[in-house]
């Protein structure tokens, strides 16, 4: 089972999933990183470009989710380095201040708590998102192109593809796909007709819908509300 909530960090999600059995889990890319406990261990997961397809056994995770473009600057490292990856929290930050994080998390009543703290307090010893990004961001979810977003920021295009690859781990015209399939998969889930759900998210019809599912969730639409 699969429940989220808002985070005391601005624009997070701590969220706790409990498989209910073993089998393959499918996790489509959204434009963010998480800071992830699980079995004892705090780790990261990296921006990803593709689903990513998990086969653990059954057993629960939580997490709490950055908002996009947020998460280098309170983890100190570029998003670039953690694309499509998921590595231990120890392997980015001093080792002292993981085992306090992680005694903290498995002190707490319950690990979303802990884990939220953890955030908060990686996040009160980082520095500043930049402020632009969550304007592109809001930009590019919008339905605006590329160009015109980077336009509307005051950036070139070599300015705005350089800081999106730190903050987002990729260009800005992949984020404005990741993106996109985000807004189409809530728009299917909610049972308007895929045609329809292409017309109203930005693609030039079905079959271009089809193929972005595709390639990004590695299934086709149908099969993705399946699961």
């Amino acid at each position: 089972m699969y429940e989220e909530r808002p985070s005391r960090l601005t624009g997070a999600v701590v969220w706790r999933n409990t498989p209910a059995e073993a089998g393959v889990g499918r996790v489509l890319p959204d434009g963010c990183m998480d800071l992830l406990w699980h079995d004892g261990r705090l780790l990261v997961a990296g921006p990803d470009t593709h689903a990513y397809v998990t086969d653990g056994a059954p057993g629960p995770w939580t997490g709490v989710r950055f908002f996009p473009g947020t998460a280098p600057s309170i983890l100190g490292v570029p998003a670039h380095e953690l694309r499509d990856r998921r590595v231990e929290l120890a392997a980015l930050r001093p080792a002292a201040e993981v085992r306090r994080l992680t005694a903290l998390v498995a002190a707490a009543p319950e690990p979303a708590l802990g884990l939220e703290e953890s955030a908060l307090r990686l996040a009160a010893a980082g520095t500043s998102p930049d402020p632009l990004l969550r304007q592109l961001v809001a930009a590019l979810d919008a339905g605006r192109p590329v160009g015109r977003a980077a336009d509307e920021l005051g950036l070139t295009a070599r300015q705005l593809h350089r800081r999106s690859l730190v903050a987002f781990g990729y260009g800005p015209k992949t984020l404005a796909r990741v993106l996109r399939l985000q807004r189409a998969v809530g728009m299917a889930r909610q049972g308007v007709p895929f045609a329809e759900t292409a017309a109203r998210t930005g693609f030039a019809d079905q079959a271009h819908l089809a193929r972005d599912v595709k390639e990004l969730a590695g299934v086709p639409l149908g099969r993705l509300l399946l699961g």
